[in-house]
């Protein structure tokens, strides 16, 4: 044997060298061959968990109701097309076919999404929900996760394996199969209540504790300018709020500076914010009930819907039905929505309604419930059970299960 070869005799004679024998140098090189390809084949798949998990919380979230605020970036539909770009990309690296390319579009979309996550810090734009309510994170948060994922990316860019760990039909097969399932569940969530709640208003919540704000708790710190000018120089001067209020010199009795104009405050540092920092019910005369309802002894079914236009009117039947039940058991029945005065007299009338509406932020039903309606059961503040309109029980059902006696 030399050099890990050995001489075997062909046809006619001739001699050629054999493969690498079990064990030698060869079989080496394959084995650290295998164990790397084996890495970066993990190193993707965790990859493509992470962008289907992430694709499906952001789409779960836009498709059913967005309850964010919308900036000049983060619209609804941009998020959406990025959640169908990451699910592309996703089941592509499960797949494990054409991984060149793959590679480069990730590694594109990921420069993309981290300038941009860069700009949102730098602006203070809304935050992206890239997670949606599983996890929230600060624009400088998302930026450092990109980072990481990016260097992770490139570094592991020069060990990506040409080769595929399925066969072709598997391959396929695969792909197909996730891209079925994630859609399904999507659009389980859509009709029907989410199967995972994040939100604070998630039932056996006590609300009143979710608002309480702690007596040491962080305040938010704002930064405003004053525009000043010196009568006798005509100089122009902007001072800081915090240090014109400690120098005298600049509003005393006598003093040659004359205050021109101020700037918006700007928000430097967010303070300390209560889950539930939002939650109020006013009639439509603006008269706070919040306290009352909360702390009613009694149960309380909430009607919730947030926007009276888009609401489905096809349960109105049923959710009217459990009204004169719920009520015929002197249990209290309301409804919560955004609509103006108008728009809900004219739905009260068109499905002839008798229960009393009243006014609470559409940002707040649509984080209470995703459901356009749907029905929360209150017991002393406490959120017993919700449901979807689709799902609503019989009335003797809710009764067994949740109504105890008094």
């Amino acid at each position: 044997m030399v050099s890990g070869h050995v001489r075997l005799s062909g046809p006619n004679g001739i001699e050629f060298p054999a493969p690498f024998p079990r064990g030698g140098e060869g079989s080496d090189l394959r084995l650290v061959s295998c164990s790397a390809n084996r890495r970066f084949s993990l190193f993707r798949l965790g990859l493509a968990v992470f962008l289907l998990i992430v694709a499906f919380l952001k789409i779960r979230d836009v498709v059913v109701t967005p309850t964010r605020a919308e900036s000049t970036i983060f619209t609804p539909r941009l998020e959406l097309a990025t959640a169908e770009i990451e699910l592309v990309i996703g089941i592509w690296l499960l797949r494990g076919a054409a991984s060149h390319l793959a590679w480069w579009v990730l590694a594109v979309f990921f420069v993309a999404v981290t300038i941009v996550s860069a700009y949102s810090a730098l602006t203070g734009q809304t935050d992206c929900g890239c997670f949606g309510d599983a996890l929230i994170l600060s624009n400088w948060q998302t930026f450092y996760k990109n980072i990481v994922i990016l260097a992770l990316v490139v570094i592991s860019f020069s060990g990506r394996s040409k080769a595929s760990w399925m066969n072709t039909s598997r391959e396929w097969l695969t792909g197909i199969t996730i891209a079925i399932g994630i859609t399904l569940f999507s659009f389980y969530n859509l009709f029907h209540l989410p199967v995972f709640d994040f939100r604070p208003y998630k039932v056996g919540t006590f609300i009143p504790d979710k608002m309480i704000i702690p007596e040491d708790a962080p305040a938010d710190v704002y930064q405003q300018f004053f525009t000043l000018k010196d009568t006798t120089t005509g100089k122009i001067l902007e001072l800081e709020s915090v240090e014109y209020m400690n120098d005298s010199t600049y509003w005393k009795n006598g003093t040659v500076w004359k205050f021109i104009a101020s700037s918006e405050p700007r928000l430097v540092k967010k303070g300390y914010e209560p889950p539930i920092h939002d939650f109020s019910i006013r009639t439509y005369q603006d008269d706070d009930i919040t306290q009352d309802v909360l702390n009613d002894s009694g149960y309380t079914f909430l009607m919730v819907a947030y926007d009276l236009k888009k609401t489905r009117t096809d349960k109105i039947k049923t959710i009217n039905t459990l009204y004169k039940s719920a009520t015929s058991d002197g249990h209290n029945f309301i409804c919560l929505t955004a609509a103006l005065e108008d728009e809900m007299m004219h739905f009260k009338k068109e499905h002839s309604i008798h229960y009393t509406f009243y006014v609470t932020d559409p940002i707040t039903l649509k984080t209470i419930i995703r459901a356009n309606p749907g029905i929360v059961l209150l017991h002393k503040g406490r959120i017993l059970a919700k449901w979807n309109a689709n799902d609503l029980p019989e009335y003797e059902t809710i009764k067994q299960k949740f109504l105890l006696i008094r």
